[in-house]
């Protein structure tokens, strides 16, 4: 006498998802300390004062998008007669327009830049001023660095 056995069919069962995700512009930059206190004290007989510089301040930048730059701007003018001015270093792939007086309309600093992210970038600035300028109490402004679209 012969058994037969019937067995189901072992199939495997499958569910599905619907995932949506988007990525959207990103366009990120910060700086990192604070310059040193800058002080005009010598001139040579007969010259304009000896200009400073200061450095040791640095930025970082993020963007996923294409052909961006900064720009930099203070958020007062500077007496008459003083000269402020700011260099930054550009990350992988962009320009620095080198050294760029700051005034209250933002100025470009660093043009073509394109979905990088960057560390540690050098920040310098450079103070001068005419031999008329004489500030008995130091002064303070705040630099605004902005990332916006380079077209």
């Amino acid at each position: 006498m012969a058994i037969t056995m019937a067995f189901a069919d072992a199939r495997a069962q499958t569910a599905t998802q619907v995932v949506r995700f988007q990525v959207n512009a990103i366009n990120q930059i910060g700086v990192s300390g604070s310059p040193a206190p800058m002080a005009i004290t010598t001139a040579s007989a007969g010259s304009a004062s000896t200009s400073v510089t200061t450095n040791g301040t640095t930025y970082r930048i993020t963007t996923n998008e294409s052909n961006q730059k900064i720009t930099a701007a203070l958020d007062h003018g500077l007496p008459p007669g003083v000269t402020l001015e700011v260099s930054l270093a550009a990350p992988t792939g962009a320009t620095s327009v080198g050294t760029t007086p700051l005034t209250t309309t933002g100025a470009d600093v660093v043009t073509g830049i394109s979905k990088t992210a960057a560390v540690a970038l050098p920040i310098t600035y450079r103070l001068s001023a005419t031999p008329s300028v004489q500030m008995s109490a130091p002064a303070a402004r705040t630099v605004m660095f902005t990332i916006v679209s380079g077209t």
